[in-house]
């Protein structure tokens, strides 16, 4: 049976169980592209539709798939691509396949070209430099990622960016790549820390390392997320270090990705820290909110749901946190009011659509007082202490601890957190390193870090403390 036949039973079934205005919104305009391997892959408008039908409708998908005869471990897969795509096949309502024009095709290829890394998984078609919303929080890195797009190799190698998590870093990576691929010849490759860590261990079993070291070694631009993850695999830095050696000497562009600066890093050898402070490091902050309420409008205009400005507005100013939570909120609302057309949405229906968020939101609103205070009184010092000249391993330590709370538990950038305290940028991320270190091999002061933590009324472990 193939793609579009498969679809046509499968969508009877749907339209079975779904109501009438769920299945002409969500599902009505999905296109069916091809099956490999027991997967079949579903073309979808853009990557707000790919969001939700993953969030809300790929199990029912899969039990309609198996209904109409898929086997049981039939999977699905969207991907962007715009319903009147050339190169789309069509769907069960459009009737026979019509040909479509030789050139055309290719053309839209071109524009799909996907960008496979070390597993065979693409780029993410979303990602790119025309989808990033800038403002004060990334422009630095945007422009950075920029240079290095029009100069691979030569104006920041390496370009590590860092940040919190959902707030765009992998966006702005994968970007470089898709601009990249544009010049004829050239290749890119993506992977996460943990594929490379699975390919390495497999490579090892198998004995075809030499064969791992080639797929990497071999490529033009080289992009590793989550470089923190290397922190503790001694085995795997040593093979790092020695492909970054080979790239870099060829004039070949690493981008890497993490949640800390590499001083912060811990576990990894320093000659791979210094080797990652070669070129630019730059971080992503939270965005502001001129930022979020772009980021929202935009995201919008994707959807076919109108809503009101000051329920944006409402959406920028109370999710804070990531521009994931952000399009969260934003999905949510945007589907109450799909499947809810009668009811007005006002802000008040919105604050009790998304009061967990708003719940969590307000959780994570720390501030650098509330951790002075509490850290000055746990280990009995004035406030004052916090952000005084004084050194003595009395006071020394516990601003310590204080610095590398403040990173650990709230949003701010470490100048932000320097200034609170009266020191320096240097001095928080030695700080920070300092006490991740101590933690590991000390009880006594990792209890005392955990205690403060759950004072604060957080989960020490959630933040790996």
């Amino acid at each position: 049976m193939n793609a579009p036949e498969l679809w046509t039973k499968a969508c009877e079934h749907l339209k079975s169980v779904l109501n009438g205005d769920v299945y002409s919104r969500w599902i009505e305009n999905i296109k069916p592209s091809s099956i490999h391997e027991n997967r079949f892959i579903l073309h979808v408008d853009n990557d707000f539709c790919q969001t939700w039908l993953e969030n809300n409708y790929q199990d029912v998908i899969v039990e309609a798939l198996r209904a109409a005869g898929a086997p049981q471990d039939f999977s699905i897969r969207f991907d962007i691509q715009a319903c009147d795509s050339p190169d789309a096949e069509p769907s069960p309502r459009d009737g026979a396949a019509v040909k479509p024009d030789t050139k055309q095709v290719h053309a839209a290829k071109r524009r799909h070209k996907p960008v496979s890394n070390g597993n065979g998984s693409p780029l993410n078609s979303n990602f790119t430099f025309e989808n990033f919303v800038t403002g004060p929080s990334n422009s630095f890195a945007h422009a950075a990622a920029l240079g290095v797009s029009q100069s691979p190799g030569r104006a920041y190698n390496p370009l590590f960016i860092y940040g919190q998590t959902g707030i765009g870093k992998t966006h702005l990576m994968q970007a470089v790549g898709h601009r990249v691929l544009q010049s004829p010849g050239m290749s890119v490759s993506y992977v996460s820390t943990e594929t490379l860590l699975n390919e390495y261990i497999e490579s090892l079993a198998k004995q075809t390392t030499m064969n791992f070291r080639n797929k990497y070694r071999s490529t033009d631009v080289l992009l590793v997320d989550d470089i923190q993850f290397l922190a503790g695999k001694e085995r795997l830095q040593e093979e790092f270090f020695h492909t970054f050696n080979v790239l870099y000497d060829a004039r070949k562009q690493i981008i890497m990705t993490s949640d800390l600066p590499p001083r912060e890093l811990s576990g990894l050898e320093p000659r791979l820290v210094s080797r990652f402070e070669w070129g630019l490091v730059t971080e992503i902050e939270s965005p502001d909110f001129e930022t979020r309420l772009a980021i929202l409008r935009y995201k919008q205009t994707l959807t076919k749901v109108g809503l009101r400005d000051d329920v944006l507005t409402f959406i920028a100013d109370n999710i804070k946190s990531n521009v994931r939570s952000l399009e969260g909120a934003l999905t949510r609302a945007v589907s109450f009011s799909s499947l809810n057309p009668q009811m007005q949405m006002t802000l008040e229906v919105l604050r009790n659509l998304l009061k967990d968020q708003l719940n969590d939101e307000r959780q994570k609103d720390l501030s650098f007082d509330d951790i002075q205070r509490m850290v000055a009184d746990y280990f009995d010092l004035r406030l004052t202490d916090m952000s005084s000249k004084r050194r003595p391993r009395s006071v020394a330590a516990p601003r310590q601890i204080a610095m590398f709370l403040c990173r650990k538990l709230t949003r701010s950038s470490l100048p932000e957190i320097a200034n609170s305290f009266g020191k320096t940028h240097a001095t928080v991320i030695h700080a920070c390193k300092t006490i991740q270190d101590r933690i590991q091999v000390e009880d006594e002061l990792r209890s005392s870090v955990r205690e403060i933590t759950r004072k604060l009324g957080r989960d020490p472990l959630a933040f790996q403390i």
